[in-house]
């Protein structure tokens, strides 16, 4: 196979992998700024491991932002984005 025809099915590979990423973060954003889904927790008093909802609520939004930056940066490293670091003499 040519090297050609290689790196554009790299590139299909990445548009992918960005496209999924991108729709990620788009629910994430959903999730924070959507202020029916807030609302409906943001009156609980109930308690999750003694923390109140409304603070979980946006803890996992954190997390879940966390975790997929995470797993974005795995999959750039494995089609070898990110340059190695070289050391400086």
């Amino acid at each position: 196979m040519s090297s050609m025809v290689i790196g554009q099915q790299l590139r299909a590979r990445i548009s992918i992998k960005n496209k999924i990423f991108s729709i990620y973060l788009l629910a994430l954003l959903l999730l924070a700024l959507c202020p029916p889904l807030y609302l409906s927790v943001s009156g609980s008093s109930a308690l999750f491991l003694g923390i109140p909802l409304p603070i979980i609520y946006w803890l996992a939004i954190a997390v879940f932002l966390g975790i997929g930056l995470w797993v974005m940066y795995l999959a750039e490293c494995a089609f070898g984005e990110i340059p190695q670091d070289e050391e400086v003499s």
